[in-house]
């Protein structure tokens, strides 16, 4: 069993039209075990630009920690929000620093741009190779579930609720098929004017 799936989890992300969502579950576990249902692995990094991540969960915590130390830097030097453009590269930069020892994560940065709020999602791995998805992106222990509900359900130019049904849908069908992710779920809508955040119940089995 890889590290990267020990502690378990999903997260997906998806672009819309002006919008853009991330979804994860909320289980945290030790490989099978299911310890306890209400895991954060979403955080919010700016006004319109959030952080998933799944992997192992003490790196989540200390690559979250550290992520917003060297944001608060950058916006105190520079005098200006960090864009998600900005911050993926940032990132990307702090995972390969640390290539011979690697953070056992696996990352999704969402948001919008700040002046055009035009909609960005960026992916990576452990060493910061990195993708920017138009369509959307997927992390976790069901990826290949997740890879095939979004395939099949992803529309160009959703509206910001088709977009919370087609993701929230994504996201429960694929886990629903995933001992090691599941026991409900937690959606972040990213829009100009507000962000909404809903939870949805699902299976507990």
């Amino acid at each position: 069993m890889s590290i990267l799936s020990y502690n378990g989890g999903a997260l997906v992300a998806m672009t819309g039209k002006d919008c853009v969502a991330i979804a994860s579950d909320k289980r945290f576990g030790v490989q099978l075990q299911t310890l306890t249902t209400n895991c954060q692995k979403i955080f919010e990094m700016g006004p319109h630009l959030y952080l998933g991540m799944t992997g192992l969960a003490t790196d989540v915590k200390t690559v979250q920690s550290k992520l917003k130390f060297r944001q608060n830097l950058y916006e105190l030097r520079e005098g200006r929000i960090m864009s998600p453009e900005v911050f993926t590269n940032m990132m990307a930069n702090m995972l390969y620093e640390r290539r011979f020892g690697p953070y056992f994560i696996e990352p999704i940065v969402a948001g919008l741009e700040p002046k055009t709020f035009k909609p960005f999602i960026s992916v990576m791995d452990v060493l910061g190779a990195t993708s920017v998805c138009k369509d959307f992106a997927v992390q976790g222990t069901c990826i290949n579930q997740l890879f095939g509900m979004c395939e099949s359900l992803w529309q160009p130019d959703l509206e910001p609720d088709a977009l919370f049904e087609i993701i929230s849908q994504a996201i429960v069908n694929a886990f629903d098929r995933d001992a090691g992710s599941g026991w409900g779920a937690v959606v972040h809508v990213i829009e100009k004017d507000k962000v909404t955040i809903k939870h949805l119940k699902t299976r507990m089995d």
